[in-house]
């Protein structure tokens, strides 16, 4: 009852101050990351003695959006990026074959965020789908995927934009491969340039 009550104080606050909040810019800009991407198989199964290999790859995170600001809260961004990975070569763990999962990648599609109208540090959530172009290897006990394909992605997003104008920006993300059974976790740094 009483997370009730205050759930509906705060949806009243919101609706009321949602002109005088702030959080991100209503209109267009460039936004443009960089940052460290790490791949990983999640096929779950029992491996037995296997369930402590090390199969990830890591590497470079590049990422542009273009923003279209419709609310304080709520904008739309289509995005361009790529992720670079590779693993280390003398990988031999108790004479086992060679298990890796790199993702080497261009990434297009669209996303939307939802963000809290805050001043200076506003927290935000990004959902949304998109298309990975490029060489996908996922080698684990349970999973032989290795191809130059066109995928399906899923981008998924937490984060803060922080600063005066909430310019800067601090994310994890995550993007989910479903055919090659692997999903890429980034944590990046961000800047917003705006454009109106």
């Amino acid at each position: 009852m009483k997370f009730t009550i205050r759930l509906l104080f705060t949806f009243i606050l919101f609706t009321c101050f949602q002109n005088q909040l702030k959080a991100q810019t209503i209109g267009k800009s460039i936004k443009a990351s960089i940052g460290y991407g790490s791949s990983a198989s999640y096929y779950i199964e029992d491996y037995g003695s296997q369930d402590e290999i090390d199969v990830m790859g890591g590497g470079l995170y590049l990422q542009g959006e273009y923003i279209i600001g419709i609310k304080s809260w709520f904008s739309v961004r289509p995005y361009a990026g790529a992720i670079f990975e590779s693993v280390d070569k003398d990988q031999n763990i108790q004479n086992q074959p060679q298990y890796k999962v790199t993702t080497n990648a261009f990434l297009l599609g669209s996303k939307i965020r939802l963000c809290a109208p805050i001043p200076w540090v506003a927290p935000f959530i990004e959902g949304g789908i998109g298309t990975s172009i490029g060489k996908f290897e996922t080698f684990t006990p349970n999973v032989n995927f290795n191809k130059s394909d066109v995928l399906l992605h899923i981008p998924f997003s937490i984060g803060l934009a922080v600063g005066r104008h909430n310019n800067f920006e601090i994310e994890i993300s995550g993007y989910f491969h479903p055919a090659a059974k692997q999903s890429t976790s980034v944590f990046a740094l961000g800047y917003n340039f705006p454009l109106d």
